[in-house]
């Protein structure tokens, strides 16, 4: 009986997972950004470097700070230390030799405080500035990130709306094929139309189903692409919903979008921040010549004596001690005129990197633009194109069923409103990833 209850509840576990697995997730937009968002690695390391850029805004922080440190040492001496003094000084009637005398205690002990604190140090007070810079670059970096993170995946829906959208008006062509089909052989049984009508119908039917076998393989495709992006197990079955709707971009976005980048581009900022980052680090190179002044105190606990086991308290005497110290660096074999060298190259670097950084996203500003103007302009024409082609395929019939068109008329308008409706809906999918990569462009998506 226990073993009956073992196997029926192990069965039912089986069932459950089978169930679950089996069970479609189903997805908007929405669900896929924020599942991206949560998954996506280098969005993953590009927030850890932003926390790490805090710390080391903390950290430099920490240079300018006081610093305190506690020390205790003790020492067993296995012979004693000895100065020499002159024979005479111990024995009046001794020569001109010395004799060595032992000084101090069998164990010594010694614990304290010290304190010290940067009075000037112009490194450390620009560092801490440079070190914000960094932090402010890397929340730039971020953003970038998580622009580049919501493109791609809205890219990949739209892809997946578009393999959809064709399935949907390819399998709308066959219907209109198989019904078409079936007028003719009514048709021909009848004796209305010759055989040869007969199997145009047939062979424009069959022609249609390879069409749609290619059309489900492109949303399979499509879907599992979009599964990868939002890090999901390749097995669980997705459904996408939503529809592929022309939403027009602000007008103000598209005529100033040349400007815009070079004011809210996430990646520019960062370039320009890190250009920054390096003009500091010439600063912080070329104080290296500048002198240092540091504060410090001290206070100590001292003993000493002959018997390990017996010590306490009162055998310690204390000191104390405070004061400035200035150093100045007069020469290091040019290495700080070296490194002030090298961080000027950098700096003369990262500039350039900004600016051809800069010039290549106005021109994208400007590509992306034409892409805008021109998928509109499809849309507006095929849209006109789509109301015609089902109007011919009307009459096409129409005429057809009546005795005074031909089948091939039939085929020639099924085929050019099936292709009049997939360059719509292609219209519209480039109208909507153009204007994906636009926001992106101006970073107008934020964590």
């Amino acid at each position: 009986m226990t073993l009956h209850r073992v196997i029926f509840t192990a069965l039912l576990f089986l069932l459950f997972v089978a169930t679950a697995m089996a069970q479609t997730r189903t997805l908007r937009l929405e669900d896929a950004v924020s599942l991206a968002v949560e998954n996506n690695r280098q969005l993953e390391m590009s927030r850890l470097e932003m926390d790490k850029a805090d710390y080391q805004v903390n950290e430099a922080y920490g240079t300018a700070l006081p610093s305190v440190s506690a020390a205790g040492t003790y020492t067993r001496m296995l012979k004693k230390p000895v100065f020499f003094l002159p024979a005479r000084f111990m024995d009046p009637n001794a020569g001109d030799g010395v004799i060595p005398v032992e000084v101090g205690s069998d164990n010594s002990y010694n614990f304290g405080f010290e304190a010290t604190q940067v009075l000037f140090n112009a490194a450390v007070f620009t560092g801490v500035g440079t070190a914000q810079i960094y932090r402010d670059a890397s929340r730039h970096m971020y953003q970038e990130s998580y622009n580049q993170t919501v493109t791609n995946v809205t890219k990949a829906f739209y892809g997946v709306l578009l393999s959809q959208e064709v399935h949907k008006l390819i399998k709308a062509s066959l219907k209109n094929a198989e019904d078409n089909l079936r007028n003719v052989e009514v048709m021909h049984e009848q004796g209305i139309v010759s055989e040869y009508d007969l199997i145009r119908a047939r062979v424009q039917t069959d022609n249609v189903r390879p069409r749609v076998i290619e059309a489900e393989r492109n949303v399979t495709l499509a879907r599992n692409g979009l599964k990868l992006m939002l890090s999901l197990n390749p097995a669980e079955d997705i459904e996408v919903t939503g529809t592929l709707d022309f939403i027009p971009a602000e007008d103000v976005m598209i005529e100033q979008a040349q400007s815009l980048v070079v004011e809210k581009n996430a990646a520019l900022m960062a370039l320009d921040k890190r250009s920054d980052v390096n003009e500091k680090l010439v600063t912080i190179y070329k104080s290296e010549s500048l002198p240092t002044l540091t504060a410090f105190g001290n206070y100590r606990w001292l003993a000493e004596n002959d018997n390990l086991g017996r010590i306490s308290m009162n055998d310690f005497v204390s000191t104390s001690a405070v004061g400035v110290q200035l150093s100045l660096n007069l020469f290091n074999g040019l290495q700080t005129t070296s490194r002030v060298n090298q961080a000027e190259v950098d700096f003369l670097k990262s500039r350039e990197q900004f600016n051809a950084t800069r010039d290549a996203l106005i021109t994208d500003a400007q590509n992306i633009r034409f892409r805008l103007e021109e998928a509109q302009r499809r849309i507006s024409s095929q849209t006109r194109t789509v109301e015609q082609a089902e109007k011919g395929y009307a009459i096409a019939t129409t005429r057809y069923q009546s005795g005074s068109g031909t089948q091939l008329e039939v085929n020639d308008a099924d085929l050019a409103l099936l292709q009049a409706r997939v360059n719509r809906i292609q219209a519209v999918y480039d109208y909507a990833v153009a204007k994906a990569d636009l926001e992106h462009l101006l970073s107008i998506h934020h964590p």
